[in-house]
């Protein structure tokens, strides 16, 4: 058996990635969560995805930030590797520009990479409903607004992957791994993902005896719009899912992309529309039978997805 010892986190570079004017509010909010850590960072890396006046604004307004373009290729992955480039830290932690962080947050997040096994560490993402969460929405499904959803692991323990809007990683993944594919990942509206998941699963390869962690107690609050909250929005995104599913499959095989996705459906959306149609009958809750449904229409949209992707070579998504 492995023995691993303890390693001391001197530093870590918090990497905030923005690309809309319409986001402004919302990554204000974000910078000073950052600002009001009780673990402070060495720095805030700003990254503006080729947005010119955006970049301006945001580095009049945080003179003492790190804010710089993207320089890779359009897109949330391109945008966290220039972050990543830029960064100094030992740790590199990712937060949302529509999320914000508990004061404790980065505190949290650090505490587990005393362990020199521990690879990646993701926390706890609380959903926001700027318009109240619908009756028909159901938990098992946060993950479709980018959140902690039930089913997910509810303790600290290992896990596939950590979610975008609250991860880190040691610096060592990147210099060995080269960070996040361009070819996954959002690029402008189109709700594609898992370009996290596909650099973990690197990342468990290269180092199969470390780990990557959720510490639930590391929190952050992500803001969901209403425009998020319809069932059009729903399906899309489960959809995008569901086709990049397809490529991280075609990028590491299946076996790794989808071992977290074969409990999930087995058990964790079963047992949800279980309780969704018993909250309609027992109850006459309404929300329940929205929920079973929303269950069934969204696993066959992600199912669709992912069989369309596998099916049609190339990207997740076009340039929007």
């Amino acid at each position: 058996m492995a023995i691993f010892t303890r390693h001391v986190v001197t530093d870590v570079s918090v990497v905030v990635c923005t690309r809309s004017d319409d986001r402004w509010s919302d990554l204000a909010r974000a910078v000073e969560s950052v600002e009001r850590q009780s673990r402070r960072p060495v720095e805030l890396v700003v990254v503006v995805d080729h947005n010119p006046a955006l970049l301006e604004r945001a580095r009049a307004r945080w003179p003492s930030a790190k804010v710089v373009p993207n320089d890779g290729a359009p897109g949330l992955s391109g945008a966290r590797n220039t972050g990543v480039a830029h960064a100094v830290g030992d740790v590199i932690a990712f937060l949302d520009d529509d999320a914000v962080a508990a004061p404790d947050w980065l505190e949290r997040l650090l505490e587990p990479y005393a362990q020199e096994q521990v690879l990646a560490v993701g926390g706890r993402i609380d959903a926001d409903w700027v318009g109240g969460r619908p009756g028909w929405f159901p938990s098992e499904f946060d993950w479709v607004v980018g959140c902690t959803y039930t089913g997910a692991a509810a303790s600290r323990q290992p896990v596939r992957n950590v979610i975008g809007a609250n991860m880190s990683f040691r610096r060592e993944v990147f210099e060995e791994l080269e960070g996040f594919r361009s070819e996954i990942g959002r690029i402008g509206t189109i709700p594609a993902g898992c370009e996290e998941t596909e650099l973990c699963i690197r990342a468990r390869r290269r180092w199969p005896d470390r780990t990557v962690l959720y510490e639930p107690a590391a929190v952050v609050r992500h803001r969901v719009p209403p425009a998020r909250a319809t069932l059009r929005y729903f399906v899309s995104r489960c959809f995008a899912e569901g086709r990049s599913k397809a490529l991280v499959a075609r990028l590491v095989g299946s076996g790794n992309a989808l071992s977290t996705e074969a409990r999930y459906t087995a058990r964790v959306l079963p047992a949800g529309f279980g309780r969704g149609v018993a909250d309609a009958v027992r109850r006459r809750d309404r929300g329940g039978a929205g929920r079973a449904g929303a269950i069934v229409v969204g696993l066959a949209a992600t199912a669709g997805g992912f069989a369309l992707g596998r099916l049609s070579p190339g990207r997740v998504g076009r340039r929007a």
